[in-house]
């Protein structure tokens, strides 16, 4: 059983509470794996809050707030777990050399999910629940005449996801929304 929580969408400044920043992130971070659905069709009549349509920069946009608030937890963590280390702590400086790996990673841009942990290093990461470390799906929603087979801007998410190790998928909403309406006899 799959359940899935619509979150609503993230704008730049999240990470400092902008828009709905601390609600999304609450939300976003109890979860399993994400789904990123990015808009990859122009319609004037659906206002989108850069007033353009780039799937890629707003991949980044949502990338760089998940980032800057796992990068929040991590300097918070890092300093109660120096002054511990100070004092000569075996684990305290057993985490603190994992957790500068996670802090240089996230000043580089690069998400948590980018680094391989071995079970001892996890003990330390897991309980930080970082938003960055967990899998994601980027939903490509396309046009209905782009439906299968995607446009210049799904390809470009792909192209991009596939770099980070992610994977994509590309659907037209508004076909599956039509569908939905049907009945099962005129779905088949």
């Amino acid at each position: 059983t799959v359940e899935i929580v619509d979150i609503a969408g993230l704008v730049k400044g999240a990470s400092k509470g902008e828009g709905l920043g601390n609600q999304f992130l609450a939300n976003i971070r109890e979860t399993d794996a994400i789904l990123h659905v990015l808009r990859c069709f122009d319609n004037d009549n659906i206002i989108h809050v850069d007033n353009s349509i780039d799937p890629v920069r707003d991949k980044e946009t949502i990338d760089i707030e998940l980032q800057l608030k796992d990068l929040e937890t991590v300097q918070k963590r890092l300093e109660r777990v120096k002054r511990t280390a100070k004092t000569g702590n075996k684990e305290a400086q057993a985490e603190l050399e994992v957790l500068l790996k996670v802090e240089s990673t996230l000043l580089e841009g690069k998400s948590v999910r980018s680094l391989e942990f071995s079970e001892k290093e996890e003990v330390f990461v897991n309980p930080l629940q970082f938003i960055t470390s967990k899998p994601v799906l980027y939903v490509c929603n396309v046009a209905e005449e782009d439906a299968g087979e995607g446009n210049s801007q799904s390809e470009a998410v792909a192209k991009m996801a596939a770099e980070q190790g992610a994977r994509t998928v590309v659907i037209s909403a508004a076909i599956e929304a039509e569908v939905a309406q049907l009945d099962d006899e005129e779905a088949t």
